[in-house]
């Protein structure tokens, strides 16, 4: 008989591991539109800290040039979320796309408009970029939207500057210093590693700080944000409340942490060789995370705004942007962990 209860023991103790291992093999594949952008650093930090697994996914994070890039990997089937800018969300929303973003860990987009150091001279405001090659993380990215808005905001057509796909990380530093482009929408550590070298960088517009963005667009405005397909959300709740729970939990971390211990938990290869810059770009940049993970209805309203402005095709379309993300996930992570997500 005890060998009966034994083996049923056994048996039982197996099951649970097994069910256990199956719940942490909850597979989800994760573009994001530039892993070494430290606008981006909470995804990745969140594998660093084992937060997915902890709470029961294996992600996969796949790293791609641009914010366009991403969302064109969850739109053609090849990832299930992307970890990019929400204005994406509102953008698509325009050509009968669901997106919904579910997690917000940006609250400022962190997007500077930096003049390439070989055209001081020439570049002295907004209006001289008509004509000129200007660099983005890829065409049709949020560095992309966010310089057809200062053109149109300055009187110009968003078209006329050319526009130069350059990546965000090294690409994009070695094509200014290059002199290859003439200015480029950048993100820190990108502009804190070309200030080291050249501390007369000429910035013409810059929205890292709460300040800065609410001169550039009236109002806060979320950056970063977790988003995917409305379809793939409905169908996939429990690795959504997963992956939520992950970046709440690390957006805690990272305010209850310094930016020296944030940087030893970064890889190597994301840090580069030159930690004093990068840590000097990451305390630059510590108050743009969110505090909460929740979407502001403002903010969301005033990308929806800054969007109409600069695309017919937007400001035609009457979007209802409550439709284009959710708290829903945020709140939950509260209900069941006591997190602090207001």
């Amino acid at each position: 008989m005890k060998k009966i209860v034994g083996r049923l023991t056994g048996a039982l103790v197996a099951l649970v591991l097994t069910s256990g291992l199956a719940a942490a093999q909850s597979k989800v594949t994760v573009a994001i539109g530039g892993g070494s952008c430290l606008c981006y650093l909470p995804t990745v930090l969140a594998k660093q800290l084992g937060e997915y697994e902890k709470a029961g996914l294996a992600v996969e994070l796949v790293d791609l040039k641009g914010g366009s890039d991403a969302l064109k990997a969850v739109l053609g089937g090849s990832a299930d979320v992307v970890s990019g800018y929400f204005d994406h969300c509102v953008n698509l929303a325009a050509k009968k796309q669901e997106l919904v973003s579910f997690v917000v860990y940006d609250r400022y987009p962190g997007l500077v408009l930096v003049v390439s150091p070989s055209h001081n001279k020439e570049i002295n405001g907004i209006k001289d970029l008509a004509g000129k090659k200007v660099g983005v993380s890829a065409p049709g990215s949020s560095t992309d939207f966010f310089l057809k808005y200062l053109l149109k905001k300055n009187g110009l057509d968003p078209t006329s500057a050319s526009v130069i796909g350059v990546g965000l990380g090294a690409t994009a530093v070695a094509a200014m210093q290059q002199g290859q482009i003439d200015a480029a929408v950048m993100l820190d550590p990108s502009v804190t590693v070309l200030q080291g070298s050249y501390p007369d960088l000429k910035i013409l517009s810059d929205t890292r700080t709460q300040n800065d963005t609410m001169s550039v667009f009236g109002g806060e405005y979320p950056g970063g944000s977790l988003y995917s397909t409305a379809a793939w959300i409905k169908s996939h709740e429990k690795e959504v409340q997963a992956l939520t729970t992950a970046i709440v939990n690390t957006l805690n971390w990272i305010h209850s942490h310094s930016a020296e211990e944030i940087m030893a938990k970064m890889p190597d290869e994301i840090v580069g060789k030159n930690k004093d810059l990068y840590l000097a770009a990451l305390k630059n940049t510590i108050p743009m995370y969110s505090l909460t993970g929740k979407m502001d209805p403002k903010g969301a309203e005033a990308v929806l705004a800054v969007f109409s402005e600069g695309s017919p095709e937007v400001a035609k379309a009457n979007i209802d942007v409550s439709k284009t993300w959710t708290n829903k996930y945020v709140d939950q992570v509260k209900k069941t962990t006591g997190s602090n997500s207001k």
